[in-house]
């Protein structure tokens, strides 16, 4: 993987001083996870461009990897891609950079520099639209090429890679702060396991820019790797002078507004989900598992299970249910499944009830469809139960009718939109259902969130 930063500021050879390498030398340094190599293809008073180029071993990336769920840790795009190895050996090959330190020169640090940055091979979630809304924001000229799956299949379409060139008069401490931070969040990966280290991290490198950033939360969650307790930490500093509390985020998969309705939340759908004598549930989009931890301690449930399609919200999940330590007994009611809602999937076939919490608002409306038939016409559970926020509550936080609770959300509906979808299901599907209130409701907007209990 390739980054190339290239000044054609006079003199150009400036750019050598700021970054404590010197351009007549090749230059290595050890990231832990391969080797980064610093050299010059262009050094002169008129131009000149920095390249850091990272040879990762691949051998090394799969070692102590604990990943229960995936293939990655096989087949992968780690050693090939910016992402946060970029990051780390960004760190560590231009540390006096970053930090803004200049020995030879100290009075450039501060100095905004006409700076041109490139990524080879930067995999973006998202696409194209959220390069625009990292660094439109903070004044940079974009320009991306996005790269295809195949050249010899433009059928399959396009890829999720992109040839990304950024331009901005700017610190370069700044622009490297930058990169540290929105390199890994583009990718929504990390190749480590984070910890409070990272809120850290976060805070001291987003220091005079993420605070104001319009896509702050998202930036914090995805940083973070959608760790709800780390992120509520790093946001409550980044927000704490204008944020409503109602905004703040409790969760990595689903924003709720505040944490005691999110845990009130979990606890009504546990107790519908028991309230009849059923004895195998599944928590389908279960992600941290913070549902199947309140259902674990029933022992009238045999079977329970939760899926998401999400690999590292099931690694999450792994360790806060601590399977590996449970007895065997125990271990064997519970599993966790990786898995797409909007494909057909008989591992989810024959449980007596199914969870959908804050679950549907995620999908582009033109999949809700493929959920529909998959969780009602195939998998068909006895109870189903779907939880959603009720977009009506929303203006009691804010006074823009389009703003919603969560970046990632695809819609959210009103009451009454709602009970629509309801009734074309129960009609569809042959379930009855009943909808009720979750959180104290606000007058005429009703409550935070709406609840539907299908029952077949």
């Amino acid at each position: 993987m390739l980054l190339t930063i290239t000044t054609r500021h006079t003199p150009a050879t400036d750019l050598g001083y700021l970054l404590h390498k010197h351009p007549a030398k090749v230059q290595e340094v050890e990231f832990g996870k391969g080797k980064a190599h610093i050299f010059y293809p262009v050094a002169n008073e008129n131009e000149c461009t920095c390249a850091l180029l990272l040879d990762v071993d691949p051998v090394g990336l799969v070692r102590g990897n604990g990943n229960q769920f995936a293939l990655e840790q096989y087949v992968n795009d780690r050693p090939y891609v910016a992402s946060s190895l970029m990051s780390t050996a960004i760190v560590k090959a231009f540390s006096s950079a970053i930090n803004g330190k200049c020995k030879d020169k100290p009075e450039l640090v501060d100095v905004p520099l006409p700076l041109e940055v490139k990524l080879s091979v930067l995999p973006v979630s998202g696409g194209e639209t959220m390069l625009y809304r990292m660094f439109d924001p903070l004044g940079y000229m974009v320009s991306a090429t996005q790269h295809p799956l195949d050249k010899q299949f433009p059928e399959w379409g396009n890829s999720r890679y992109f040839t990304v060139t950024l331009q901005q008069t700017i610190t370069l401490k700044t622009l490297l702060s930058h990169l540290f931070i929105l390199i890994p969040v583009l990718d929504n990966d990390k190749h480590y396991w984070v910890n409070k280290e990272e809120v850290e991290k976060l805070l001291v490198k987003g220091k005079g820019w993420l605070e104001t950033h319009p896509e702050r939360e998202l930036i914090t969650r995805r940083y973070l790797r959608h760790q709800a307790s780390l992120a509520n930490d790093a946001l409550a500093v980044l927000m704490k002078d204008d944020m409503p509390e109602e905004l703040l985020p409790t969760d990595g998969v689903t924003e709720k507004p505040t944490p005691r309705l999110h845990e009130a939340r979990l606890q009504s759908v546990c107790d519908e989900l028991l309230s009849t004598p059923v004895k195998s549930v599944i928590d389908l989009g279960c992600g941290e598992g913070k549902l199947l931890k309140l259902l674990v301690p029933h022992q009238q449930l045999t079977h329970i299970t939760g899926m998401d399609v999400a690999s590292q919200r099931l690694e999450i999940a792994y360790r806060r249910l601590k399977i590996d330590r449970l007895p065997d007994n125990q271990r064997k009611r519970l599993k966790l499944i990786q898995g797409s809602l909007t494909y057909r999937d008989r591992r989810i076939e024959g449980f007596e009830a199914a969870a959908l919490v804050e679950v549907i608002e995620h999908l582009d409306p033109d999949r809700l469809k493929a959920l529909e038939k998959c969780v009602f016409g195939y998998a068909m559970p006895g109870k189903v139960v779907v939880t959603t926020p009720n977009k009506e509550w929303n203006v009691s936080f804010t006074e823009d009718a389009r703003q919603m609770r969560h970046s990632d959300h695809r819609f959210e509906w009103t009451r009454a939109e709602f009970q629509e979808w309801c009734e074309k299901v129960s009609a569809a599907y042959g379930y009855a259902y009943v909808i009720k209130p979750l959180g104290e409701e606000v007058g005429a907007v009703g409550a935070p969130t709406q609840m539907a209990v299908f029952t077949r």
